[in-house]
């Protein structure tokens, strides 16, 4: 009996994985192998220095933690958008629907100036903060809105699939069972959703971690109080500090690999919890 291999409509396999293998090899591996060299070619005393300093250390500490909250807030607001996305049909629902994928299309430095524009002392929402103590522009709550507003879409697009791949027939049961809203919510459409809110988390939080044009508008890259790693990366760059930049930028490309490592952790996880998705 002869067993046929079934043809795909890309060419066979070797030729299909020898493309994408040299594609990703030239955009990501190359950069990075790059970067993790000149960094092995320095002194050790000078990375230390360099990533230890006051500076650093404050950059960090403001890249890290804003990162992490707009990611937190984003998982909230993120999960609240996709629900009103998928359960509810209403007038100008594909506006918003779209609204979700501006921060994937607009300049980083369009987004910077119109969060500035905004929310300055004399911007149409600053203007009104500011008599109530609250300043936005130039503070370190203007990077966490900057950032929040970058990472907005990844939770979305994370979650929203699969609230619309949950079965109805769950939270009928639920209902038939005597659960209320709230308890079905939060013992059946919640811990379904879980793994998906962590992973959009995480992809918000690494996003939110390399960004850097929206946020030197909205920041005023204030040493010590406003200035982001990213920035002070570029600032070692412009004072001809290679193995200072080069330090800082060692940092961020092992948080940004402990975070891929996250996430694919969570998808594990995601997939021996829900199973397999169809096709």
């Amino acid at each position: 009996m002869t067993v046929r291999r079934a043809r795909g409509i890309l060419p066979g396999f070797g030729l299909s994985l020898g493309t994408s293998v040299l594609y990703l090899t030239l955009l990501v591996l190359v950069p990075l192998a790059g970067v993790a060299l000149r960094g092995a070619t320095a002194r050790w005393e000078d990375i230390w220095h360099a990533s230890t300093s006051a500076r650093a250390l404050a950059s960090f500490r403001l890249s890290f933690f804003a990162s992490v909250a707009a990611g937190a807030g984003n998982a909230v607001a993120g999960l609240l958008i996709a629900w009103v996305l998928v359960r509810y049909r209403f007038a100008g629902r594909s506006v918003l629907d779209a609204l979700v994928d501006v921060p994937f299309a607009l300049p980083t430095a369009v987004a910077g100036l119109a969060l500035t524009a905004v929310y300055s002392a004399d911007g149409w929402l600053g203007r009104w903060l500011a008599p109530l103590g609250i300043e936005v522009a130039y503070t370190p709550i203007g990077v966490w809105l900057a950032m929040t507003f970058v990472g907005l879409p990844f939770v979305v697009r994370t979650v929203q699939p699969v609230l619309a791949g949950i079965d109805a027939h769950l939270e009928e049961a639920a209902a038939v069972l005597g659960a209320g809203r709230l308890q079905a919510f939060g013992r059946v459409i919640f811990p379904t959703v879980l793994p998906a809110v962590l992973t959009g988390f995480t992809l918000a939080v690494a996003r939110a971690l390399g960004e850097y044009g929206s946020i030197v508008f909205i920041s005023g890259n204030l040493p010590l109080r406003t200035e982001i790693a990213p920035l002070l990366i570029v600032a070692r760059l412009e004072q001809y500090d290679y193995a200072g930049a080069t330090a800082l930028a060692l940092v961020l490309l092992l948080a940004s690999f402990a975070l891929l490592f996250a996430t694919n952790v969570l998808q594990r996880w995601s997939v021996r919890r829900l199973g397999p998705s169809p096709g």
